[in-house]
């Protein structure tokens, strides 16, 4: 079973719709108690980084994916619920994250991009240079659907992906049982779907 995290600040049809596609039994779980009794979480999230930490404790969906991250089952998260893994993002000043994922959230630097080419937000479908890993079993630098202004900064160790955009940022990522995917996966077609498919079979 997969709880998709219900704190107020994500796409949440078009994740549980996929999961449908795929015939995988999800659930849209908005009581913090019950997310500990999944199997696999998806951490969906749309809008300010600080909106979602803020709606994360005012549900008490923070302690509860916390507590799931530290039971070793599968997590994975999604745009912005990606960017909620890091320790911080300087998103409208500096926010703490849920802290599952060392390194921090910076805005894109537009002083390494041409904005003639590359405008902010990043939207549209753009590929992921991915390094070897189970959630992209079937696929080769797979073109993902993003949207996004931010990303992220970590060690090379935890990076499972990149993208180009104007220069090459960390577009997935994995630490331990926790996954994250700067694109959506609900939204990129069949490359999307067949992500999502290998987290459920993790």
């Amino acid at each position: 079973m997969i709880a998709i995290v219900d704190y107020n600040m994500g796409n949440l049809a078009s994740v549980y719709n996929a999961c449908k596609l795929l015939d995988a039994k999800a659930d849209i779980v908005s009581n913090p108690k019950e997310l500990i009794k999944y199997d696999r979480v998806i951490l969906p999230g749309v809008g300010a980084f600080a909106d979602a930490m803020d709606s994360l404790h005012k549900t008490g969906m923070y302690d509860a994916v916390k507590e799931f991250a530290s039971s070793g089952k599968p997590m994975v998260g999604i745009c912005l619920g990606m960017q909620l893994l890091f320790e911080s993002s300087e998103e409208f000043g500096d926010t703490k994250g849920l802290g599952l994922v060392p390194g921090k959230v910076v805005s894109f630097d537009k002083t390494k991009m041409n904005m003639n080419e590359h405008k902010v937000p990043h939207v549209g479908w753009n590929k992921i240079f991915n390094k070897d890993s189970q959630l992209f079993d079937g696929l080769e630098n797979p073109y993902l659907y993003f949207v996004h202004s931010f990303h992220a900064i970590t060690d090379d160790k935890y990076v499972l992906g990149t993208t180009h955009y104007g220069y090459d940022f960390v577009s997935a990522v994995q630490k331990d049982n926790v996954y994250g995917f700067q694109p959506h996966p609900e939204k990129s077609h069949d490359n999307g779907i067949q992500i999502l498919k290998n987290f459920i079979n993790i």
